[in-house]
């Protein structure tokens, strides 16, 4: 019997049964369609993720204080507070790092920040004046601090947008007073809604000079953050080199292995976040093949129900002159038919879902979420569907072919 026989006589035992056909491919449209969402959603994220690291600027290098943990027993070591104002008078030093064009030492914390009867929970973010530039802020009103008042220790703020909303409500908060910590501090500026889409919340901080910050709220010495941007993406390596040299110098380090603190590049932070994004999308498919497995175990029982009941139909075959070739062929291609259509049909449902969700994502958390058609989950589910379908179908395959033709008739 030829291919093109073959495939007709297995789809008109498919079509036959439309009903118990159409149940038994649900578990793999249900599994594919997972594996479709979890891969284009993940990949979504992660262009969000990855985007939101390189809009820093490629020149940007951040010093965090603690060396990287290298296991479970050293995760003590992000922990630190060796940044230090003499690092930072050292790193400035044209000498030490020649590429350097900005440095911003950076502090943060939180508390409540008050206005008249209204009270809003915030974060506090102290940095220089160089936090418009690095992270491309815009007031929406009234302006950004300058040097001076970081210089001169200010009480100036500007403040997001949600902190406008619990604060102020429609009143124009510019040139008002809110308190933080017992302190007063005055509303120079106030940021337009990011609607949570950046790495940091902006709608729901203060943000300040961190002398400020750092003497009258926050009460520390030491820096969370250092960030520095060079005059170009090309000089980052020289210069993570020249500032790695430079705070070993003035720490006293002679040895790599206990530094204490961490060198870290955009790209370096966009390839660990690359890896663990991928890892995480990765282990949730290996969790929604789980369905795939199980529409495998049910197409073979309805296979095997299948068999069954088609015996007489099976031993006709035989008497007509089909061999038991033809008759594993048939049964096989059905189950790979079952299993390719739910494929398919699970690309294109989940492919569906994952735009609409992104859609979804980018009007309802205001956020540039791209909808990614998963090309490798769609390969690979019709590559597994078809390959449960050889897997699950062959046994009932083997079943059919088996049967003896006198048998098969005398089957009532």
């Amino acid at each position: 019997m030829n291919i093109k026989h073959t495939l007709k006589t297995s789809l008109t035992g498919l079509t036959t049964n439309r009903s118990r056909s159409a149940l038994t491919i649900l578990g793999i449209v249900i599994g594919i369609t997972a594996i479709m969402l979890v891969i284009s959603l993940g990949g979504g994220a992660q262009a969000l993720i990855l985007g939101q690291v390189q809009g820093l600027g490629t020149n940007t290098i951040a010093i965090i204080p603690g060396r990287e943990p290298t296991g479970p027993s050293d995760v003590s070591a992000l922990y630190s507070d060796s940044l230090k104002k003499k690092d930072i008078i050292a790193l400035q030093n044209k000498a030490n790092v020649p590429e350097l064009k900005s440095i911003m030492p950076t502090v943060f914390g939180g508390g409540t920040a008050a206005y008249d009867v209204n009270a809003y929970q915030v974060s506090i973010f102290g940095a220089t004046e160089y936090l418009a530039e690095i992270f491309d802020l815009h007031p929406d009103r009234g302006e950004f601090f300058t040097s001076d008042d970081v210089t001169s220790r200010n009480d100036v703020t500007v403040i997001g947008a949600k902190v406008v909303e619990h604060l102020f409500g429609n009143d124009n908060p510019i040139g008002q007073k809110i308190k933080i910590k017992g302190r007063n501090f005055k509303v120079v500026g106030t940021l337009p809604s990011t609607g949570g889409g950046s790495l940091f919340n902006f709608d729901s901080m203060t943000l300040m000079p961190y002398t400020t910050a750092q003497d009258y709220l926050l009460g520390i010495k030491y820096f969370n953050r250092v960030i520095i941007q060079t005059q170009n993406d090309s000089q980052v390596p020289s210069a993570s080199a020249d500032i790695t040299r430079t705070l070993r110098e003035s720490h006293n380090i002679t040895d790599p292995a206990k530094d204490d603190f961490t060198v870290q590049t955009q790209q370096d932070l966009a390839n660990r976040l690359g890896t663990i994004t991928s890892a995480l999308t990765w282990f949730l498919v290996a969790v929604a093949s789980i369905a795939l497995f199980v529409g495998g175990i049910g197409i073979m029982n309805i296979m095997l129900v299948s068999v069954t009941e088609r015996t007489r139909e099976i031993g006709l075959r035989k008497a007509l002159g089909a061999t038991d070739r033809d008759i594993l062929s048939q049964f096989l291609l059905e189950a790979v038919l079952l299993t390719a259509i739910g494929g398919i049909i699970g690309i294109i449902l989940g492919a569906s879902l994952a735009y609409v969700i992104a859609i979804g994502l980018s009007k309802g958390l205001g956020v540039n979420w791209q909808f990614i058609f998963p090309w490798t989950g769609a390969i690979l589910g019709l590559g597994v569907s078809a390959l449960i379908g050889l897997i699950f179908g062959g046994y009932p395959a083997k079943q059919a072919a088996k049967k003896s033709p006198i048998e098969a008739l005398r089957f009532e």
